[in-house]
Protein backbone atom coordinates (compact mmCIF):
# COMPACT_ATOMS: atom_id res chain seq x y z
CA UNK A 1 0.00 0.00 0.00
CA UNK A 2 1.55 3.63 -1.12
CA UNK A 3 2.31 5.94 1.77
CA UNK A 4 0.52 9.52 1.77
CA UNK A 5 2.95 11.18 0.43
CA UNK A 6 3.49 8.38 -2.58
CA UNK A 7 -0.30 8.91 -3.48
CA UNK A 8 0.20 12.75 -3.29
CA UNK A 9 2.40 12.74 -5.77
CA UNK A 10 1.07 10.13 -8.36
CA UNK A 11 -2.06 12.40 -7.87
CA UNK A 12 -0.31 15.76 -8.77
CA UNK A 13 1.60 13.90 -11.15
CA UNK A 14 -1.86 12.89 -12.90
CA UNK A 15 -3.23 16.59 -13.05
CA UNK A 16 -3.87 17.28 -16.90
CA UNK A 17 -2.60 20.24 -18.44
CA UNK A 18 -5.17 22.89 -18.72
CA UNK A 19 -6.58 21.86 -15.53
CA UNK A 20 -6.02 22.51 -11.71
CA UNK A 21 -7.11 21.48 -7.84
CA UNK A 22 -6.27 22.86 -5.07
CA UNK A 23 -4.23 21.52 -2.33
CA UNK A 24 -7.31 20.87 -0.40
CA UNK A 25 -8.74 18.69 -2.75
CA UNK A 26 -5.16 16.69 -3.59
CA UNK A 27 -5.31 16.18 0.14
CA UNK A 28 -8.14 14.27 0.29
CA UNK A 29 -7.55 12.39 -3.16
CA UNK A 30 -4.85 10.96 -1.23
CA UNK A 31 -6.69 9.65 1.59
CA UNK A 32 -6.08 13.16 3.91
CA UNK A 33 -8.47 15.43 5.36
CA UNK A 34 -8.16 19.59 5.04
CA UNK A 35 -5.71 19.96 6.96
CA UNK A 36 -3.47 17.65 5.29
CA UNK A 37 -3.23 20.38 2.65
CA UNK A 38 -0.60 22.25 4.30
CA UNK A 39 1.74 19.33 4.00
CA UNK A 40 1.54 19.21 -0.05
CA UNK A 41 4.07 21.90 -1.06
CA UNK A 42 6.54 20.08 1.56
CA UNK A 43 5.86 17.00 0.20
CA UNK A 44 6.14 17.60 -3.60
CA UNK A 45 9.26 19.58 -3.02
CA UNK A 46 10.97 16.92 -0.83
CA UNK A 47 9.73 14.54 -3.88
CA UNK A 48 11.64 16.41 -6.54
CA UNK A 49 14.18 16.38 -4.33
CA UNK A 50 14.48 12.82 -4.71
CA UNK A 51 14.22 12.95 -8.05
CA UNK A 52 11.00 13.04 -9.20
CA UNK A 53 10.39 15.09 -12.13
CA UNK A 54 7.77 17.13 -14.04
CA UNK A 55 5.84 18.07 -10.72
CA UNK A 56 3.23 20.30 -12.07
CA UNK A 57 3.23 23.30 -9.33
CA UNK A 58 1.34 25.26 -11.52
CA UNK A 59 -1.33 23.51 -11.56
CA UNK A 60 -2.25 23.27 -7.43
CA UNK A 61 -3.69 25.99 -6.93
CA UNK A 62 -5.31 28.09 -3.58
CA UNK A 63 -9.02 27.18 -2.21
CA UNK A 64 -11.54 29.83 -4.59
CA UNK A 65 -8.50 29.33 -7.58
CA UNK A 66 -6.36 31.85 -6.30
CA UNK A 67 -2.57 31.10 -7.48
CA UNK A 68 0.54 31.23 -5.95
CA UNK A 69 2.74 34.33 -7.99
CA UNK A 70 5.62 35.78 -7.04
CA UNK A 71 7.97 38.38 -8.29
CA UNK A 72 10.82 35.83 -8.83
CA UNK A 73 8.73 33.14 -10.79
CA UNK A 74 5.43 35.31 -11.79
CA UNK A 75 6.19 35.66 -15.55
CA UNK A 76 7.43 31.81 -15.64
CA UNK A 77 4.31 30.60 -14.05
CA UNK A 78 2.16 33.15 -15.95
CA UNK A 79 3.43 31.70 -19.31
CA UNK A 80 2.55 28.20 -18.29
CA UNK A 81 -0.69 29.28 -17.59
CA UNK A 82 -1.29 30.96 -20.88
CA UNK A 83 0.43 27.70 -23.25
CA UNK A 84 -2.05 25.82 -21.22
CA UNK A 85 -4.94 28.07 -21.97
CA UNK A 86 -5.40 29.23 -17.96
CA UNK A 87 -6.89 32.67 -17.52
CA UNK A 88 -5.31 34.33 -14.74
CA UNK A 89 -6.71 37.93 -13.81
CA UNK A 90 -4.82 40.82 -12.36
CA UNK A 91 -5.20 39.54 -8.82
CA UNK A 92 -3.99 36.00 -9.21
CA UNK A 93 -7.33 34.47 -9.75
CA UNK A 94 -8.20 31.53 -11.94
CA UNK A 95 -11.08 32.65 -14.47
CA UNK A 96 -13.85 29.65 -15.01
CA UNK A 97 -11.80 27.83 -11.73
CA UNK A 98 -14.37 25.38 -11.07
CA UNK A 99 -14.65 24.89 -14.97
CA UNK A 100 -11.72 23.17 -15.28
CA UNK A 101 -10.85 22.13 -11.68
CA UNK A 102 -10.58 18.64 -11.19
Amino acid sequence: MKTFSERVVDFALSIPKGRVTTYGDLARAAGAGPMASQSITTILAKAEKNGVKGIPYHRIVYAGGKVWLNEKYRKERMDLYAKEGIEVDEKGRIFGFEDIRI
